[in-house]
């Protein structure tokens, strides 16, 4: 299994190879752990083994766990751990790490990924390669726990795109929706957004779009971000040379009610920050209106009642959410 190739640790003793000055080394990884269990050990067991001379620390930010999981970053030579006490969401977790964070490079790390040999050296590469001197977010080739290539990587969504998937036609046509799940990511070129599963940053674009917009809790955050450093000129590359493992669905698998909610949610932040007013009415009106009773005809032809129930509370909480966001203007 490759999760359990990424967790293979130095069995046999530390490694005697030499290794430059945490200083040198160019990129620091940030991790948002959230109840991930024993993913996070995983995680960090690949960066101990396989960051060579390119990691200089790891920063696990624990987003108010009670499973225990940040123990695997406590005592843990050159990761630092942050406990925020409570859930902060991806993006403003994200950022809690970066602000400590010092080297030319940041990875933006998942707990249920994990690095391969040469993950970071070969990305790194590329990254300092000049042809790639306008490249400022980069992705790898994740596999998951089969060994088959994920499909991660996406296009800036359009309102008629979002209208699609809203009603489920993007379903039938995949090339209607912004997820490029009819291209089978096995070439390395330019895209318009790659997964923040691994999602490797030039420090000095973090820092000139200002991190994450905090307004996401979670989900589209590193959408927003990729829109955001096109907007300002850097590009966004798929690099298949690279590979990474990555179990995909993460901690959220956990609560598939609140996955939902927050999907929605951040779905609607997005296309109000970025689409023109008809546009983001369009995309409203499928969310609220349209979207929730194809998602109930398909939970009743599965005879699935758990879909159904999550349904309706995912779609309570959105509900419950907008008439807050409307009183308060409050978006988190």
């Amino acid at each position: 299994m490759l999760a359990a190739r990424a967790s293979m640790q130095h069995r046999r003793g530390k490694s005697m190879t030499t290794r430059p000055c945490a200083a040198l080394r160019p990129v620091d990884v940030v991790v948002v752990n959230w109840n991930a269990g024993s993913q996070l050990r995983v995680c960090l067991d690949s960066i101990d083994r396989y960051g060579g001379a390119e990691v200089a620390r790891t920063i696990v930010v624990d987003n108010g766990s009670v499973d225990g999981s940040e123990e695997a970053a406590d005592d843990r030579s050159g990761v630092t751990l942050v406990r925020t006490g409570a859930n902060f969401g991806f993006g403003r977790a994200c950022n809690v790490g970066a602000r400590l964070a010092t080297a030319q490079y940041l990875l933006f790390l998942n707990p249920d990924a994990a690095l391969f040999a040469d993950t970071a050296k070969q990305a790194l590469s590329f990254m300092r390669d000049p042809a790639s001197a306008d490249v400022g977010i980069c992705g790898v080739q994740l596999l998951d726990e089969s060994g088959r290539v994920t499909r991660t990587c996406a296009r800036f969504p359009s309102a008629w795109g979002l209208f699609a998937h809203a009603i489920g036609v993007d379903r039938l046509v995949p090339r209607l929706g912004h997820v490029m799940a009819e291209w089978d990511h096995g070439q390395t070129r330019q895209v318009d957004h790659v997964i923040g599963a691994f999602f490797l940053v030039r420090r000095e674009v973090f820092d000139a779009l200002h991190g994450f917009d905090e307004r996401f809790f979670v989900y589209l955050e590193d959408l927003d971000f990729s829109y955001r450093a096109r907007q300002a000129g850097w590009r966004s590359v798929y690099l298949a040379e690279a590979r990474a493992f990555h179990a995909g669905g993460g901690t959220s698998k956990q609560v598939k009610a609140m996955r939902l909610f927050y999907s929605l949610r951040s779905r609607l932040l997005y296309v109000l920050k970025h689409f023109s007013t008809p546009g983001a009415l369009l995309v409203m009106m499928a969310t609220l209106f349209i979207e929730p009773w194809s998602r109930v005809i398909g939970a009743m032809a599965e005879r699935s009642w758990v879909a159904l129930i999550q349904t309706w509370e995912a779609y309570r909480l959105l509900w419950r959410w907008l008439a807050r966001w409307a009183i308060t203007g409050e978006t988190r």
